[in-house]
């Protein structure tokens, strides 16, 4: 019987210290550097992304900037009124959904302060 319970004592301290060894550190898996500014009018002729701020893909899952983390990465696409092309956004967000006339009126377009978004909310990353 003395050894039953020493064999349970022993499981569980063995399954109670992996449990505990699971609490991996968050890390970088990808980063996404700013594009150089010499380089910024080539990528905007050419249609490609300009990365506005360097960010950081997370191991858990999120999205960090050197300021916040992020719930959501969204890539919001749409056209602007009376526009040739269209115009994509690459948000990092801790709202599941941002619409594409949330984004641009948040992008600088709009003269009403309370269309931005806050730090904490929401942050443009990319725009092509």
């Amino acid at each position: 019987m003395k050894r039953c319970v020493w064999v349970g004592l022993l499981l569980a301290l063995a399954l109670g210290l992996c449990g505990c060894s699971k609490n991996q550190e968050v890390t970088v898996v990808n980063t996404f550097a700013a594009t150089p500014e010499e380089l910024v009018s080539e990528r905007i002729e050419q249609g490609g992304e300009v990365t506005t701020q360097t960010y950081y893909e997370l191991s858990d899952g999120t999205w960090k900037t050197d300021d916040c983390v992020y719930q959501y990465k969204l890539v919001v696409t749409g056209r602007l009124h009376n526009a040739v092309n269209d115009i994509t956004y690459t948000i990092l967000s801790n709202r599941e959904e941002i619409t594409f006339d949330q984004a641009w009126k948040a992008s600088g377009l709009s003269s009403n302060l309370e269309d931005y978004f806050q730090a904490e909310d929401a942050v443009f990353v990319a725009i092509q």
